[in-house]
């Protein structure tokens, strides 16, 4: 029985995704980068050691990575302080809905663990995650299984029994990978034939899985 959900959390849980482009954009602007598209979709659901090796892939050993990462994460943490981490819609929902009909309830995201925290502590969902595993705990994050493999193994599940809800490529390639139901939500990026092929259901909203999951359990 499939009672287990693993949620990555940017562009899932929290409307991040949109803020980090602009954040992206504006940092590489004022460091005179150049047009960093590429490189923002790609590291999306990267851990920053892989998003490191990406972009220097994409734009040469000499990239001046740490300097850009650090410049956009100060930048996004003002964003957030001045305007709120903003949530996306039927967050609420689907999470009172899981915990009282006791389902386990985990989360799997490759951002670092402070700020994992501090988003989920501002906005008063810490507790709703039996466990909650960041991109520092495992040497190479999203689309490789790890995340999701440790996250179960700390919920004690099999990762057949368990569904993945992300919104990203990297994300749905990592829960497959790693054995899980992969299902999609789409944020900024659309998935492809090949994702597609991964899926184990795809929504536009959380309130439209959380009347899956309601309908599916009536059956």
């Amino acid at each position: 029985m499939t009672n287990t959900i693993i949620f990555d959390m940017d562009g899932v849980l929290f409307d991040t995704e949109r803020i980090s482009y602009e954040c992206w954009a504006e940092v590489a602007d004022a460091m005179k980068l150049g047009d960093l598209g590429e490189g923002i979709k790609g590291c999306v659901g990267l851990n920053h050691t892989d998003a490191e090796i990406l972009m220097g892939n994409l734009y040469g050993k000499d990239f001046p990575f740490e300097e850009f990462s650090e410049t956009v994460h100060a930048l996004m943490k003002r964003r957030f302080l001045e305007e709120g981490v903003p949530l996306k819609e039927g967050v609420k929902e689907i999470l009172e809905y899981l915990t009282e009909n006791g389902y386990i309830v985990g989360l799997a995201s490759s951002t670092g663990r402070g700020s994992v925290m501090e988003h989920l502590e501002q906005t008063g969902l810490t507790h709703y995650f039996r466990t909650i595993v960041t991109g520092d705990m495992v040497e190479h994050s999203k689309p490789n299984p790890d995340i999701y493999l440790k996250a179960c193994e700390e919920l004690g599940v099999s990762p057949v029994n368990a569904i993945a809800i992300e919104d990203s490529p990297n994300g749905i390639r990592s829960a497959y990978r790693a054995g899980m139901k992969p299902v999609m939500v789409p944020d900024m990026i659309e998935p492809t034939a090949e994702i597609e092929a991964m899926l184990y259901g795809k929504f536009y909203s959380l309130l439209d899985v959380v009347d899956y999951i309601k309908n599916r359990n009536r059956g």
